[in-house]
Parts: structure tokens; sequence; C-alpha cells
């Protein structure tokens, strides 16, 4: 089957996506707004792009239901900090609370039960229930598109790590401590409970 995006409803590629695109991990993003107000939102469109510094960027995208831009994607505009929380089994449930669409003077940790825990370098707060948590700075919101089902591209410098210290032995990080979960298509989450190894081969030792 052969599908040119532009010829079909922009609902439809979006569906394609999520169900190509897995499975993707889950930045629960913590921001404040300049009034105050504590904002907890889950996005799967995320990624780390550099290391050297530290970088991560995740996707706010426009809401399908009216065409309006995410509380969280107006807080980083106005604050340039946010955190990101990595989301484990344990309090997924919670998480998907705040997936709802709530009006901007709703407070997400309240709405869903999760501890606020005050940051150290940034102004949003940190989750508590989170295993491993990244201060962010905004380093620069490159806007895709406007349309319903669009996005903007949130870059972020992560100022400072927590990380639990029963998960973590010479920075690396134990997923069987961590349990972390993904997105799939849909409704679907996937856990990280079927893993296995492969070495990075060196170029002389392929035949």
């Amino acid at each position: 089957m052969i599908i040119n995006p532009s010829e079909h409803d922009y609902r439809d590629v979006y569906k394609l996506m999520v169900g190509v695109i897995v499975p993707r991990p889950i930045a629960f993003v913590s921001t404040i707004s300049a009034d105050g107000i504590r904002n907890l939102a889950p996005f799967s469109f995320f990624t780390g792009i550099s290391a050297n510094p530290p970088v991560i960027c995740f996707s706010p995208m426009v809401r399908g239901s009216d065409g309006t831009r995410k509380d969280t994607l107006l807080n980083i505009e106005t604050v340039k900090e946010f955190v990101v929380n990595v989301v484990s089994e344990e309090f997924a449930e919670k998480m998907n609370i705040c997936a709802a669409e709530f009006s901007p003077e709703v407070d997400e940790f309240e709405m869903s039960g999760l501890t606020p825990v005050a940051s150290d370098l940034v102004k949003p707060a940190r989750v508590k229930e989170s295993l491993i948590s990244m201060e962010c700075r905004l380093i620069d919101i490159v806007e895709v598109s406007t349309k319903p089902l669009g996005g903007s591209l949130v870059i972020g410098e992560v100022l400072r790590f927590h990380v639990d210290d029963a998960l973590i032995d010479n920075y690396k990080i134990d997923p069987d401590k961590l349990h972390a979960i993904g997105r799939m298509g849909g409704p679907t989450y996937t856990r990280t409970t079927d893993l296995f190894d492969m070495v990075r081969p060196k170029v002389g030792q392929i035949k």
C-alpha cells in the first residue's frame, strides 16, 4: 500500500504516524504559567538530541479538537523553563488523567493526585513519583505547523538530572527497576520488560 499524505485526511495521517513510530517514550512535562498555575501533561513525540550539552526535545501538537495550542507550550513560551519526568508503570493511570484537555486554570497535579516537588534550578515543579526527572531551560521553539494536529518542536537544555539512587550504577540506568512505559498506536502502551542485547559491531569485524 502506498499512501500520499497530501491525499488523505490529517487525522488519518496522525493515526498512521502513531502506529508507525513505535514504541515512543513519554515526556511527562511539568510547567508553570505566569500566574503560578501548575500544568502537567504527557507527550510521546519526544527524544534526546545532544549529550554535550545534554539537550532534549518534544512536540506539543495543536489540538485536533478545536485547533488551539496547548497550555504546556504557552507556559514554556512565557517562563522559558520546564521539567521532563519519566513515566513508570506504577503511576501510569495518574499520568493518563493529565492527558485530558483541562482548561488553563486547572492544576493537573491536583486532578491526578500526583505530588509536586520543588525543582532546584527552574520554576516548574518535579513529579515526586517519577524516578527520573530533568530540569530544563528552553533553547528554542520551532513552529512547524499551526494547523490542527500540527506541532512545534520544543528544544531544551537539561540543567539538572534527578535520578533515584536505586536505579543508577556508573551512569547506567537499570530498566528492570525503572519500569518505564511507552506509547504505541491509539490507547495502547508498552512495557520495557522483554529486552535483548546487541553489541554495536566494529567495521573490521563484519563479515
